[in-house]
């Protein structure tokens, strides 16, 4: 089986960097905040061998392009996902969001229930669930200013490993990995730009409209998510009317890097299922 490979394409006049691999019906992997692609590296490989699957950094994330003016909040994002289904020619796929990534596959789903054929949330923001208090100071305008770069990188690299149950799953390399697009002057003010945009409006909106959707919806928590508490994927699976619920246990918010055979596991099995 390929590896996957990473492309570009441009949207809107920016460039969007993507991960593909594999071969079948189409499979779209949504990462969250702070990651990129890069959170589904564990995942594709499993994934790839029915499916053809693509992983995109969302607009300023990862290797796409990080522009000072845009907008980035998770409405703006789903249209770009949208957008980029058009560019590869995608009439629908099934869709799968992690954290502020499933806040934009819900916001896909709602808006544009043709394109979506199958829904996962893994541990996905919600109703009012987000953002995470330890984000609010981040928000306020130019707190970027009053902070160094060197003192941003070791705020980020404390609060990483709070999002594992097993602290060896976020060792240093890591860390590193997902800390690569911020760790310049540009990238911190990029990262405090999306920390801006992150706004329970959007996920408040189509609170309603949850209990309409059409799509079968697989739901997978970790019991041990501090940033997404548990109580809100009972909620999840409550409102939406075809929706299961998976627990994922001694596991945290990224589950991806401590449980990757478990979750391939579990979305290979309902996405194949008939």
């Amino acid at each position: 089986m390929n590896k996957s490979q990473e492309k570009l394409v441009h949207i809107n006049d920016h460039k969007i960097s993507y991960l593909e691999q594999g071969e079948g019906s189409p499979v779209i992997l949504i990462h969250g905040i702070p990651t990129s692609n890069l959170l589904w590296r564990k995942i594709m490989p499993g994934l790839a061998r029915t499916h053809n699957v693509f992983a995109p950094d969302m607009l300023n994330y990862g290797n796409s392009d990080k522009p000072d003016d845009a907008n980035v909040s998770i409405e703006a994002q789903s249209r770009l996902i949208v957008k980029l289904m058009d560019k590869l020619g995608l009439n629908s796929a099934d869709v799968v969001g992690h954290d502020i990534g499933g806040g934009v596959a819900q916001l896909v789903a709602v808006n544009y229930p043709q394109r979506v054929r199958k829904l996962v949330l893994i541990d996905s923001v919600c109703f009012d669930s987000w953002p995470i208090p330890e984000f609010l100071p981040l928000q306020k305008e130019g707190a970027e200013d009053n902070m160094g770069l060197q003192e941003f990188l070791k705020m980020m690299r404390d609060f990483m490993p709070r999002g594992v149950y097993n602290k060896a799953a976020m060792a240093d390399d890591v860390i590193d990995l997902y800390l690569a697009p911020w760790s310049t002057e540009e990238g911190k003010k990029a990262l405090f730009r999306n920390f801006r945009r992150l706004n329970p409006e959007y996920t408040q909106a189509i609170a309603g409209e949850l209990k309409h959707l059409p799509h079968e919806t697989l739901i997978l928590w970790a019991e041990h998510d501090e940033f997404q508490k548990p109580a809100y994927a009972s909620k999840l699976r409550d409102t939406i009317p075809d929706a299961q619920l998976v627990w994922i246990k001694e596991a945290g918010h990224w589950l991806m890097e401590e449980k990757p055979e478990e979750v391939s596991r579990h979305i290979i099995t309902f996405l194949n299922k008939k």
